[in-house]
C-alpha cells in the first residue's frame, strides 16, 4: 500500500515539532513547536478521514478546541513568566523552587 503524501508531510511536521521541543530553550519556540505537532495530528486525521470516514474530521474539531484552549493558557503563562523574569528563556527557569 502506497502512503498518502499527506501522511508523509504530517510525519515530517510532527518530527520537526518534537525536535523543536527537545532541543530549543526558548519558551515561545517550544510553544510554537507544540502547536506544529497538533497541526500535524490534524493533518493525519483529515488524511485518514478520506479513507475511514467522517470520524477523523470530528476529531479535528476536538483537537482544534484543545489547541485553542492550550494557546490561551500557554500564552498567559508565558506572559506571567516574562513579567517576573524579563526573559522567556528556559535555561535558568526556577520559579517553582523555594527561596
Amino acid at each position: 500500500m502506497l502512503l498518502n503524501p499527506a501522511l508523509v508531510i504530517s510525519a515530517v511536521l510532527f518530527t520537526l515539532g518534537v525536535a523543536g521541543v527537545l532541543f530549543r530553550r526558548n519558551a515561545i519556540v517550544i510553544f510554537m513547536c507544540v502547536e506544529l505537532m497538533l497541526n500535524a495530528v490534524n493533518l493525519t486525521f483529515v488524511a485518514l478521514a478520506q479513507q475511514l470516514g467522517v470520524g477523523g474530521q470530528v476529531f479535528v474539531l476536538f483537537v482544534m478546541a484543545v489547541a485553542a484552549a492550550e494557546a490561551a493558557v500557554g500564552l498567559a503563562i508565558i506572559l506571567a513568566v516574562y513579567r517576573h523574569q524579563q526573559s522567556v528563556s528556559l535555561q535558568n527557569m526556577n520559579l517553582l523552587k523555594d527561596g
